[in-house]
């Protein structure tokens, strides 16, 4: 168990939609949050809502190597260092991989995964340093179940997902955990209208940010080291790693439903 009253957290994606959400919780769990985002607005509305110094903004560009080294200055620098890092943030690309410009998968894989691994890589020696600490990655549903539509986005949850179960290993015998949380479809503005349209179509659930923010708060106080959100994402994310061939029958038949949304 890890209570989060009294420490602080560091959290990427503040200003988006389940990063909101999550900033809210973790400070009504008596966390100090520091809010990371590119939105110097949202971040502001974010921090004006809760009592001064619980949830300070940090404006950082992730996409870029100054952006990820600014972060892990400014942290490093703080009275009370984190002791939790959330990385929440994270960049879609709904569309036909043939159709996606390379510079679109580039921006992906940079976003999604290069800046969690420079985050993490710069951040370990001050989590080291404490006698327990965490980085949980909040993932996807399309990080255990890769999804027509979203290749590529799905080869950099995947490969979030492999990076965090790696250092869960490599340092099991530490005070510092590693967590991979898995929301589903969650109703934010991250998706675009055709993903909406798409998952109306399909009759895909979609939860509420205040909802996936508990839930997320509660399996990191729990220490859990893996968790999918939903029924019957979880099944379904279950199936694919025993019974793949299922799942691939599956959505074959969901195929020109599919490509007619990832066209528009």
């Amino acid at each position: 168990m890890m209570q989060l009253s009294g420490r602080t957290v560091l959290l990427t994606g503040a200003s988006g939609g389940i990063g909101a959400a999550l900033c809210d919780a973790l400070v009504a769990a008596g966390a100090r949050v520091v809010a990371v985002g590119r939105n110097e607005a949202r971040l502001s509305q974010i921090a004006q809502r809760h009592p001064s110094g619980k949830a300070i903004p940090l404006v950082a560009d992730l996409s870029n190597d100054a952006g990820c080294a600014r972060v892990v200055d400014t942290v490093g620098r703080l009275h009370e260092p984190p002791s939790v890092v959330i990385l929440a943030h994270a960049q879609s690309a709904f569309g036909l991989f043939e159709e996606q410009p390379p510079s679109v998968v580039r921006d992906l894989i940079g976003i999604n995964l290069m800046a969690p691994i420079a985050l993490i890589h710069g951040l370990l020696p001050l989590l080291r340093r404490q006698e327990q600490a965490a980085v949980v990655a909040v993932g996807s549903t399309f990080g255990s179940l890769a999804f027509p539509g979203f290749a590529a986005y799905s080869a950099t949850k995947f490969g979030l997902r492999g990076l965090m179960e790696g250092l869960a290993r490599e340092y099991a015998d530490t005070g510092v955990r590693f967590q991979y949380l898995s929301p589903r479809a969650t109703r934010t503005s991250f998706n675009t209208p055709a993903v909406d349209a798409l998952n109306r179509e399909m009759n895909v659930a979609q939860d509420e940010p205040g909802n996936v923010a508990a839930q997320l708060v509660a399996a990191i106080v729990q220490g859990r080291r893996r968790l999918q959100l939903g029924w019957p994402e979880k099944l379904f994310a279950r199936l694919n790693g025993v019974l793949p061939g299922l799942v691939d029958r599956n959505l074959k038949s969901q195929l020109p439903l599919i490509r007619r949304h990832a066209r528009q």
